[in-house]
């Protein structure tokens, strides 16, 4: 009797040790000897530089749009797409030198710069080869939405594009389902593409300073890994009554079991 009652004592504190606590489960959490709630973001993130694989968008506008037509070709086979499909036939893929080809103009290298930069030489070039000032030359260029891919413990995995020239990672979560209990938060692995190669970074979802994080803002190619906990390899379940119902169910098992060996 008294080994049973043992047996469940020790099941009761394994199971509140080993449940998920709340700390761990908790986004952006705030210290709590903090006074005021107001965050103080600083912009940490510098401005993204284009890659070899990316796709851009470029559009040119005029006083009189027939002017520009050339710049701006739709063909056949593209009337009828939208969304990603119509960025895929009109957008620009920055090839393996670096380079887009833009009609008329041709060769334009753009590894390396930001979008800016990039409409800065596409206008400047139009003007001194193509118009004069008074043309009223409008030129936009953005990347063709943000692709990145998420995989591990994610509700729903696989590759992703948000239409938005910025996008936390909190923002890519949430698109792809959030991460369930059992997702660890304080270790998000990102795999970042550069000139050089690739380099792995790591992120804490579970506090406040994530935010001030320069990987907070994801950026294209980006790889975002969520490694689980090591409760769900455990197996002693993700909750307080999760991981007793387990436990209590081995040491009924183990009970039965000395208890049908010592009456043989």
């Amino acid at each position: 009797m008294k080994s049973a009652v043992l047996y469940a004592l020790v099941a009761v504190l394994l199971s509140f040790s080993s449940c998920i606590p709340t700390k761990r489960l908790t986004y952006l959490q705030e210290d709590l000897g903090s006074n005021d709630s107001l965050m103080s973001v600083r912009k940490v993130t510098p401005p993204y530089r284009v890659q070899v694989n990316d796709m851009i968008s470029i559009r040119i506008k005029a006083l009189d749009q027939e002017l520009v037509g050339m710049f701006n070709p739709v063909g056949e086979s593209n009337l009828n797409a939208t969304g990603e499909e119509r960025l895929y036939y009109d957008g620009f893929t920055v090839d393996q030198h670096g380079n887009i080809r833009v009609p008329t103009l041709g060769e334009v290298n753009v590894l390396g710069y930001t979008v800016e930069e990039i409409r800065t030489t596409i206008e400047e070039r139009l003007l001194s080869e193509y118009f004069k000032e008074d043309a009223n030359i409008f030129v936009t260029v953005k990347l063709a939405g943000i692709r990145y891919v998420i995989n591990g413990e994610i509700n729903r995995p696989g590759s992703s594009v948000i239409y938005r020239d910025r996008v936390s990672i909190m923002e890519a979560i949430a698109t792809n389902g959030d991460i369930p209990v059992t997702g660890d938060k304080t270790n998000i692995v990102i795999v970042r593409q550069y000139p050089q190669g690739q380099k792995v970074h790591h992120i804490d979802l579970t506090t406040i300073d994530a935010v001030n994080s320069p990987y907070y803002y994801i950026q294209p190619n980006d790889l975002i890994l969520v490694n689980p906990l090591p409760e769900k390899s455990i197996g002693t379940g993700t909750t307080g009554l999760q991981s007793f119902t387990t436990i209590i169910s081995v040491v009924t098992a183990l009970t039965s079991i000395i208890l049908l060996a010592t009456r043989l």
